[in-house]
Parts: structure tokens; C-alpha cells; sequence
């Protein structure tokens, strides 16, 4: 299952139904466990996912002791689980043509990183020092109307005034692409054109002052260079459509008792 969640569970199970999957009770005690790993807007909610997610694995581990070749019993259950949904569940891999019309569909989607040459110099502030905050605001002042007037003294300031480690290096971040740095500091830097920011940029690490040295937009990558990545996820696509079909089958066949399930459960 995923990581717990902060879901509230119930404290006691006397509100829990008696849920039986082809004459399978399933504990009230399994659900009231099951509850934390199914986010949820209330604990009634939260109990019907859990209800609903013990329901189908149950649906499942029965399946799988009912068609596995003699031997799988000593599986355990995850391996148990695969191995029914790869029998049962198979999934066609895709044509060379079918990934060719989808790339050719989504091409946006296929190209290399926006890459930017950065520099910066870091007042290091914590976000809760408010005190802090507002010297490094008016030593970035003060720098940045320095720096509006002589941009290269960048490297000399970085070198002076920087708490980042890359002050040794006049500043210079390298290379960056999105998902590298801090999510608030990634917004407004890629946001910003070639040169040296008009306005210093707040992140949880402080004021920066930021020179933006190089703009490298992405390419397009040709078909041969994604092919596989292509492949990958129609195959997982159809995968899904697959189990999704079957887990269908599956309880239109099973006797569900103490709870409906939907079809949001499985999409």
C-alpha cells in the first residue's frame, strides 16, 4: 500500500459493516487499519476507501489461488498479486507506428530542458527572522544600485558578500534546469530575462541578487532519442486499461456483500 497518510481513523470499529467478499469476511479491524493509507474528507470516507481497497485485493488473492499454476501458493502475496495480473491482465506492447503517431501528436512534450547559466549572490536571512529579512532587503538594495552601475563587479561582490559556497566562484550556479533548485527561487529566476535581475528574489534561504548569464532554451528531440520512453508509457497506459478491465470482470462476477463499489474505485 502507499505511506499513511494523516487521515483520522475511527477509534472503535462498532460503525464498521460487515463486508464479506465471496463469503470472505473481511475483519472490521483489517479496515479500521487500512483507513490511514486512504486520504479522505471525512472518517466515513476514509472507511469506504479502506473497505473498498481490502475489497479488491481480496477479490484478487482469491483469483490468483484459483487459476496459478500448482506451486505459486508459496508466493507471497504481492508476487501472488503480479503474477495473477500478469496472467490474466496482459497488455500488447505497442506498434513502432502507434508510438510514432503519438510523438508526432505530442511533440511538446519531447524536447530537452530549458537550461539557464546563473549567477547569484545569497544574504542569507531565515524566513522567520524577520530582522534578518530586512537588513539582507537593504544590503541587497544597496548592492544591486552598485552592480546597476558597474555589472561587473559581480563576481568581486559574490566573492565578498555571498553565503552561498558558490561565492569562491564568483557566484556562478552553473548550469541549471527546472527542478534543481528551491520551487520559490525556480519560479522567478527562469521567469527572468538575460542580465542581471532589475529586483533582488526572496527564497526560504534568503535575498538573492541574480545574473542571468546565459538563456538555452530547449530543442526539440528527434523520434530515435525517445522512442523507448515513448514505448514505456503506452505499454503502461494499456497496462492500466487492462487491470482496469478485468478488476471490472472481477467484481460484476464476485458476491460483494456490505458495500457498493464504484467504478472510482479502480480508475
Amino acid at each position: 500500500m502507499s505511506c499513511p497518510s494523516h487521515a483520522t481513523a475511527p477509534h472503535t470499529t462498532t460503525d464498521i459493516p460487515e463486508v464479506r467478499v465471496n463469503g470472505t469476511l473481511i475483519a472490521a479491524d483489517d479496515i479500521a487499519r487500512e483507513v490511514q493509507y486512504h486520504p479522505a474528507q471525512s472518517p466515513e470516507d476514509g472507511l469506504r476507501k479502506a473497505a473498498e481497497a481490502l475489497v479488491i485485493r481480496t477479490l484478487l488473492l482469491q483469483k490468483a489461488k484459483e487459476v496459478l499454476a500448482e506451486g505459486d501458493e508459496v508466493l507471497s502475496e504481492e508476487s501472488l498479486l503480479s503474477a495473477l495480473l500478469e496472467q490474466e491482465a496482459p497488455a500488447e506492447l505497442p506498434s513502432n507506428e502507434e508510438c510514432l503517431r503519438y510523438f508526432d501528436g505530442h511533440r511538446e512534450s519531447f524536447q530537452s530542458p530549458d537550461l539557464l547559466q546563473v549567477s547569484h549572490i545569497l544574504l542569507a536571512a531565515a524566513p522567520d527572522d524577520e530582522a534578518a529579512l530586512q537588513r539582507a532587503r537593504q544590503t541587497a538594495r544597496e548592492l544591486l544600485s552598485q552592480l546597476q552601475r558597474s555589472p561587473d563587479h559581480f563576481e568581486t561582490l559574490a566573492r565578498q558578500f555571498s553565503a552561498c559556497p558558490s561565492k569562491e566562484t564568483g557566484g556562478n550556479l552553473g548550469q541549471i534546469t527546472r527542478g534543481q533548485t528551491t520551487p520559490e527561487f525556480e519560479q522567478q529566476v527562469f521567469a527572468l530575462e538575460a542580465g542581471l535581475a532589475n529586483e533582488p528574489i526572496e527564497s526560504r534561504y534568503g535575498i538573492h541578487l541574480v545574473q542571468v548569464d546565459r538563456k538555452i532554451p530547449g530543442i526539440p528531440l528527434p523520434y530515435e532519442q525517445v522512442h523507448d520512453q515513448v514505448a514505456a508509457y503506452l505499454a503502461e497506459v494499456r497496462q492500466r486499461l487492462a487491470i482496469n478491465r478485468y478488476l471490472h470482470w472481477l467484481i460484476d462476477e464476485a458476491d460483494i456483500e456490505g458495500i457498493e463499489i464504484g467504478k472510482s474505485l479502480i480508475q
